[in-house]
């Protein structure tokens, strides 16, 4: 449920307005008007539709449109909000120290029990946890000043740190801008990517790796002590211990996927050149990442959690191939149109709504459960703003 708090004026973030755009219809028209086609070969050259390379030096002395520092804005609190559910990872799985930009302490002492669950998916789990939050660190504080250097207030949710986190040995105890307790886990990206016949952006949709994950609400990481057994020869926690930790398994997936395809989504909204380079530059390591989580994800064990119901299948026993576990890379299937010849792509990259889609989301997994209004009011706006940007002449 959704807290009530009144945000004001002094918290709002301001937020760029598109420019009024110019489409090439427009050109089309004027060149028709002033003296016909040769005017319109004229007037396309001087808008740098048949000069490239003019085309590209405006774009790049014009500075940012208010569109692409709205895009850069969204995608400021969509970092932060990636930076702060991967350290509640990292304080209990990970690695603790001060890698991460400016010196920032990651925090929390680790827990034992929770870590070598997670390691039954891959011996260098806590490695690549620890890298993946330093990367979210790096990428919120690059845009925010970016931001700043334009002359843009930077993005800061701070004041939405207002969640319990787990209060397990090992965690830092903070307060948090997301819940990883109770989570509702769409899994459907598993066998999206291993479907050749298929495209979220055509319409399809895709069936559950792990069905039970997506119908319900579970922990992914343990609330308390009272989720760690306290001794080996407690089976029941034992094995709701091991599903907690494969359901965080699963959801690192998830969450970088996410980033797999809204940084291309928004791409086509950039006009500046530099702030294209900059979603062309850190897009394609939320990509990395995904490869990395689902692909460890898929060595997660048979087990059922007692408590919850929750069971996860050995998948790399799996015949289906819409399931099975060495099937990391993505399968070419059509795109843009049935007609064209099968390729392998990132999916879905449909710009149309990206930010809003990517909101609704990490609303539906679950993310935000006990966050305030004002909290889904920003993040609306900002999404809005994004998807409002367009490409400009």
């Amino acid at each position: 449920m959704k807290k009530k708090t009144n945000r004001s004026s002094e918290d709002k973030i301001t937020i760029p307005q598109a420019k009024s755009k110019t489409s090439r219809r427009d050109v089309l028209r004027a060149g028709l008007a002033v003296g016909g086609a040769s005017a319109v070969g004229a007037g396309l050259f001087n808008v740098g539709v048949l000069n490239p390379g003019r085309a590209l030096a405006k774009a790049m002395n014009a500075g940012p449109t208010k569109g692409d520092l709205a895009i850069l804005q969204f995608l400021a609190a969509l970092e932060i909000i990636e930076t702060d559910l991967w350290q509640q990872y990292n304080e209990l799985g990970g690695i603790q120290d001060k890698e991460p930009p400016a010196g920032v302490v990651l925090g929390g002492s680790g827990n034992t029990a929770y870590t070598n669950d997670l390691l039954i998916l891959d011996g260098d789990m806590s490695q690549y946890i620890h890298d993946n939050t330093d990367d979210e660190f790096s990428h919120f504080t690059f845009i925010n000043a970016y931001l700043e250097s334009k002359g843009v207030k930077a993005i800061n949710l701070d004041k939405f740190k207002s969640l319990p986190g787990s209060q397990a040995d090992g965690s830092s105890k903070k307060k948090r801008i997301t819940n990883l307790l109770e989570l509702t886990i769409d899994t459907s990206f598993w066998t999206r990517y291993r479907s050749d016949n298929k495209n979220p952006d055509l319409g399809d949709t895709f069936p559950q790796a792990v069905p039970g994950l997506n119908k319900g609400m579970f922990k992914a990481i343990p609330a308390d002590n009272a989720d760690i057994p306290a001794n080996p020869g407690d089976t029941d926690k034992v094995n709701h211990l091991k599903a907690i930790a494969f359901t965080a398994g699963f959801h690192f997936a998830f969450i970088e996927q996410g980033g797999s395809s809204l940084y291309p989504s928004l791409a086509q909204r950039v006009t500046n050149v530099e702030v294209l380079r900059i979603l062309l530059s850190i897009g394609p390591t939320e990509t990395m990442h995904f490869q990395t989580w689902q692909d460890k994800a898929g060595n997660a064990t048979p087990v059922t959690d007692p408590f919850t119901g929750l069971t996860f299948q050995d998948l790399t026993q799996s015949t289906d191939p819409l399931l099975e576990a060495n099937l990391i890379m993505p399968e070419p299937t059509f795109f843009l149109s049935r007609k064209f010849p099968k390729v392998s792509i990132v999916r879905p990259t449909n710009t149309q709504g990206a930010a809003k889609g990517a909101v609704a989301g990490l609303k539906a997994d679950g993310l935000f459960r006990g966050q305030s209004d004002a909290f889904f009011d920003l993040l609306d706006e900002l999404a809005e703003a994004a998807d409002y940007a367009e490409r400009q002449f």
